[in-house]
């Protein structure tokens, strides 16, 4: 018989634990931008930055710790400045390329 399990007892899933290198990084926020939602953008800066080091990524934008974390939560619409002061720390840039080939 199989012993069933509670979704409560389950690990957490962070998706900083599986962002290894710079193509994970790039692939995941690629995945995100296509889904054309500000709010997940933020939540998706916020957990390759802490897959980096958030106190990296905050000397290097030049923005707190303590507002990173609240910039980058999942309910979080960042100014357009922090995202690109954030991409600049991560070594990403964000691409426009045209809707129809």
């Amino acid at each position: 018989m199989t012993k069933k399990i509670r979704i409560s007892e389950l690990p957490d899933f962070d998706p900083a634990e599986q962002l290894k290198d710079e193509h994970d990084m790039a692939a995941y926020l690629t995945a995100v931008l296509e889904e054309n939602d500000p709010a997940l953008l933020a939540a998706a800066l916020g957990d390759i930055a802490r897959a980096r080091g958030m106190t990296e990524i905050a000397k290097a934008s030049g923005i707190t710790r303590e507002a990173l974390y609240k910039a980058l939560r999942p309910d979080a619409q960042p100014r357009f400045d922090t995202v690109s002061r954030v991409c600049a720390a991560l070594g990403v840039k964000l691409v426009a390329q045209p809707l129809r080939a």
